[in-house]
């Protein structure tokens, strides 16, 4: 399974093309080796990452229309499966979980009190049709949650039994601004992944540029039904979607911008329009915030301890005993987000938060745009 330390295939291979039936191939070598496949699915009215029992459940023929505030399904005019932007979804959920048990506590009848940390294996999962700005997410969260002294002990045993499987995206969605950040619409160099697929659609069907980046990614490509192809079209595709991003970003020296705007009258503007709901925190793909809570049974004789994500949107996020939140209004809690997002991240983990996904943008109530807010930042400060 890829890991940030896992070694990636360094001879050279041809490049091999898989057909619609050999999607349903990849997916069955998966399940032989005892992973869970989770993957892009309709829900309702979204795409959405899920448990799959078979490559049929992916979302063929759909796609997506994302604007600020604004997330519509609408039906192609092909059968494309991975011809969608990114849904409400990151696959931090799978990793980096919502909620988690960290231990529980018996006391017996002569008080004495056992306490247990939660031993519960880790689900070992292949994750399917994973966007290589959630790849980046991904790798920006082994190193928040691997990277120091202290590892994750929910995120590691789960990140290290993961295969995953990266598509290249073709079809841009309108809140996107991955090229922006340097992470998509294509790999970036020194991405670690096991297989990596780019899809295209011709008179003939559905066809899958495919390559592996591990050993693991070497044996089950060696399973698979494929044939030769010079990749060309799939590459060509990939460039050519990196002109058609729905939103770009200046990324030019983020931390020196927000490190000297902290005093700009834009947060005020931006504050009155933010209802402090968090909602850009949960469907991040890199936020990682969590808080604890302790519950009893009816008896008091046994307790858990569970982690839950938490936002620093939340009023009690910055509250101190005697004190009181200090982060109480609107601005001070936007201003956080955005400047530890684009700015502090860098001095905390050495790169930018963001990758470009433009989840907090369309699943934003009130339509708040990160790029319009940081063109904003560099207009107010005088920058050309």
């Amino acid at each position: 399974m890829s890991t940030s330390n896992s070694p990636t295939s360094t001879a050279p291979a041809a490049d091999r093309e898989l057909d619609e039936q050999g999607l349903g191939a990849l997916f069955e070598a998966l399940q032989r080796r005892g992973l869970t496949v989770v993957g892009p699915t309709i829900r309702g009215d979204a795409i959405v990452l899920a448990e799959l029992s078979s490559a049929d459940e992916l979302p063929y023929g759909w796609g997506v229309e994302a604007e600020a505030g604004t997330y519509r399904l609408r039906r192609r005019q092909d059968r494309a499966a991975f011809a969608h932007s990114a849904g409400p979804q990151s696959w931090k959920t799978y990793l980096h979980p919502p909620r988690a048990r960290l231990w529980q506590a018996d006391r017996a009848e002569d008080g004495a009190v056992t306490l247990r940390e939660d031993d519960t294996p880790p689900p070992r999962y292949a994750f399917l049709g994973v966007r290589p700005c959630d790849l980046r997410a991904i790798a920006v969260q082994d190193r928040v949650l691997m990277g120091g002294r202290y590892e994750d002990p929910v995120y590691t045993p789960r990140r290290a039994a993961v295969f995953l499987v990266v598509v290249e995206c073709t079809e841009p969605g309108g809140v996107c601004f991955c090229a922006s950040m340097g992470t998509g619409p294509g790999l970036p160099g020194g991405a670690v992944y096991d297989l990596a697929l780019t899809e295209t659609v011709d008179e003939d069907g559905l066809h899958y540029l495919i390559r592996s980046g591990s050993p693991d990614g070497d044996e089950v490509l060696a399973e698979l039904p494929t044939g030769p192809t010079d990749g060309e079209t799939a590459r060509a595709a990939v460039r050519e979607a990196a002109g058609r991003m729905g939103r770009a970003m200046d990324a030019t020296d983020l931390r020196t911008l927000m490190a000297g705007t902290m005093t700009a009258e834009r947060w005020d503007q931006v504050a009155d329009r933010c209802l402090t709901c968090g909602n850009c925190t949960m469907v991040c793909p890199t936020c990682f915030c969590t808080t604890t809570e302790e519950t009893t049974d009816l008896t008091g004789d046994h307790a858990e301890r569970w982690r839950r994500w938490d936002s620093c949107f939340d009023l009690d996020f910055s509250y101190l005993h005697g004190v009181g939140p200090v982060r109480s209004s609107a601005r001070s809690r936007y201003r956080q987000w955005l400047t530890h997002k684009l700015g502090t991240w860098h001095d905390q983990f050495g790169s930018s938060g963001c990758v470009g996904c433009g989840r907090c943008i369309a699943w934003c109530p009130v339509g708040i745009d990160l790029t319009e807010e940081v063109a904003a930042l560099r207009e107010e400060a005088g920058e050309p």
